[in-house]
């Protein structure tokens, strides 16, 4: 009788219909101090008067993507270091893969006025910075942030290639 209780609760633990895939807004509620909910796009707004926000990244604080055809409830994903002031590494879930976890993914202002209103984001399945730009309103600050100066100038590749090196490649 306890086998069979036992292989019973090893089946439903087990069970890949029990099992959702990570979302992004979960993972970066827990992994940032910031204390939203919601649909992704909806954070820049629930921010207003209870965190601080912005146009430069600081390490901790969450990148917010806008809604787009896309991403249509927009992305958040936590900055865990600058690079430079148009690179940042983000640790984000559900962006390549669904209920994918990313860790060291590298994410690219390419915004006309370098105010991280377009951004280029790392994309598992090719290995490179994706094709394509999406919309972001900005950066929520987590309690306690505080402003990061870039790595010391050094050529942008090289800090680029820097960021990278403690990659372990895909298999």
């Amino acid at each position: 009788m306890v086998a069979a209780i036992a292989i019973s609760l090893a089946a439903s633990v087990a069970s890949p219909a029990m099992a959702k895939p990570l979302q992004c807004v979960p993972y970066a509620r827990a992994h940032s101090g910031i204390d939203l909910h919601g649909n992704a796009a909806t954070w820049w707004d629930q921010a207003e008067g209870t965190y601080a926000r912005g146009q430069s990244p600081r390490a901790g604080s969450v990148l917010v993507f806008k809604a787009s055809g896309a991403m249509r409830v927009g992305h958040v994903a936590v900055v865990d270091k600058i690079v430079d002031e148009r690179h940042v590494v983000l640790n984000h879930a559900n962006w390549s893969r669904p209920g994918m976890i990313e860790t060291s993914a590298m994410a690219e202002d390419v915004s006309e006025n370098g105010d991280w209103s377009s951004v280029r984001v790392w994309y598992s399945p090719t290995q490179s910075l994706g094709l394509r730009a999406s919309p972001a309103f900005g950066f929520i600050y987590a309690p306690g942030t505080q402003d990061a100066a870039p790595a010391a100038p050094t050529p942008s590749r090289a800090r680029f290639e820097a960021a990278f090196a403690d990659l372990v490649p895909a298999g």
